[in-house]
């Protein structure tokens, strides 16, 4: 009867033991759901527009009803934008500007021409258009952000206008009212395009510093005059290529400065920040260039014309989630038939350094302008929602557990000589 015993115990910790040890090992999976095939515009967003507490998926004249994102409302008359050109829709942003409750829609269309807020009309109105207010008369650059830079808890546009870099910001007593510009720059911003711009703190005062591609403006502590912030230049991304992140890569205390380097061409990269004295510095690091050789994994890639950072597999680091802007300048850019695909890059801090792991979350979606990253309803595994020329897909996240040989399998591997992974491959 002991010795029974003794088997038995030992069977069930066995047991035990193996699906501890399977728990220990899973893979993050991106399953795509379509949301339309028509191109609609070169961004996407996510908000909760109907307020049953779940996130909804934005894209161009329609938002759709998650967590299935099977059904679709018109929030304005729906027209298909011409693949031989742009879209006349490049960004949206989901916030309550009026505070009813009621997420409104911000969007902002073609680089140089005015931004809009359609208001949310609520639950009794979701089966009509919404209300069109033009808030901003030209928002230029082709990464603008809705962010909160000053410091208030409320949103800003960032953008140049009229060949200033800046922001606009929201009388809230009137929301719909026109926004006012604050330019911070000369007049050296690229009109009515340009690429590469970001938010960020860099020198670690607690204030939001502008980011472009040669440089960043840094914050002034007083913003009552208007003033002018001191530029710092710092060749960070040649071209230009997406939005532009301050963050610690490397763990050691300060900020450094991610983008990828030419949004119709090849690169990723982030810049270490270094310090001489009161002198910042940066140290430009490849993650991905224009050959395999430039990338640990042989990895490549082009039209990389948006990057969002995000912590996809929940280890506490930001990683770079971004992709092929298809179809970006249509047939000149190079490599622009090759698989329109989307990759996050896991952040990894090893005893040898900075790694930057690549995963492909999606083959033949590709992104367009704009990439959002969301957790849907609430189970913490972020969700990759785009938009471009390909239509609007949600890229639902599922975190699979998997069996110790079956995730080393799935770890891409480190590369050397001649080979490539190419993106389609």
């Amino acid at each position: 009867m002991g010795r029974r015993f003794f088997w038995l115990l030992l069977g069930i910790l066995q047991l035990e033991l193996g699906a501890l040890a399977a728990a220990e090992y899973e893979l993050h999976r991106f399953k795509p759901i379509p949301l339309t095939d028509v191109y609609y515009s070169e961004g996407a967003s996510a908000g909760d527009i109907n307020g049953d507490g779940i996130m909804d998926a934005v894209y161009g004249p329609y938002w759709f009803a998650g967590p299935d994102f099977q059904q679709k409302h018109e929030i304005y008359p729906p027209k298909p934008q011409p693949t031989e050109r742009y879209a006349d829709h490049f960004f949206a942003w989901v916030h309550d500007f009026n505070g009813d409750k009621h997420p409104d829609i911000f969007v902002v269309g073609f680089p140089g021409t005015p931004a809009f807020v359609y208001e949310n009309p609520g639950p009794g109105g979701l089966d009509k258009h919404w209300t069109k207010h033009r808030v901003f008369d030209s928002v230029a650059n082709e990464s603008p952000q809705l962010i909160n830079i000053v410091g208030d808890e409320r949103p800003e546009l960032v953008c140049t206008h009229n060949g200033y870099y800046g922001y606009a910001t929201i009388d809230w007593d009137k929301p719909f009212e026109p926004w006012t510009f604050h330019n911070v720059s000369e007049p050296t911003a690229p009109k009515p395009f340009g690429h590469g711009l970001g938010v960020g703190d860099i020198n670690g005062d607690g204030r939001l510093d502008i980011i472009s591609k040669d440089g960043w403006y840094a914050q002034p502590a007083s913003l009552g005059n208007d003033e002018q912030w001191d530029f710092h230049a710092a060749p960070f991304a040649g071209p230009g290529g997406a939005e532009m992140y301050a963050y610690d890569v490397d763990g050691d205390g300060d900020n450094d400065v991610i983008t990828s380097i030419a949004a119709h061409e090849f690169g990723l990269g982030w810049f270490e920040q270094r310090r001489q004295g009161d002198r910042i510095e940066f140290t430009p690091h490849t993650i991905m260039g224009r050959e395999p050789g430039e990338n640990r994994y042989g990895l490549v890639f082009s039209e990389l014309h948006s990057v969002n950072l995000a912590d996809i597999d929940g280890d506490g680091l930001k990683d770079i989630v971004t992709g092929k802007t298809y179809w970006s300048h249509h047939k000149q850019s190079p490599q622009w038939d090759a698989g329109a695909v989307v990759y996050w890059f896991k952040l990894a801090r090893t005893n040898d350094g900075v790694d930057w792991i690549p995963y492909r979350a999606a083959d033949d979606t590709g992104i367009g302008r704009q990439v959002t990253v969301t957790d849907v309803n609430g189970d913490k595994l972020r969700v990759i929602v785009v938009g471009g020329m390909k239509g609007g897909l949600v890229l639902l996240h599922e975190r699979v557990p998997v069996s110790r040989e079956q995730w080393q399998q799935a770890q891409p591997k480190p590369v050397t000589g001649g080979e490539k992974q190419a993106a389609g491959s």
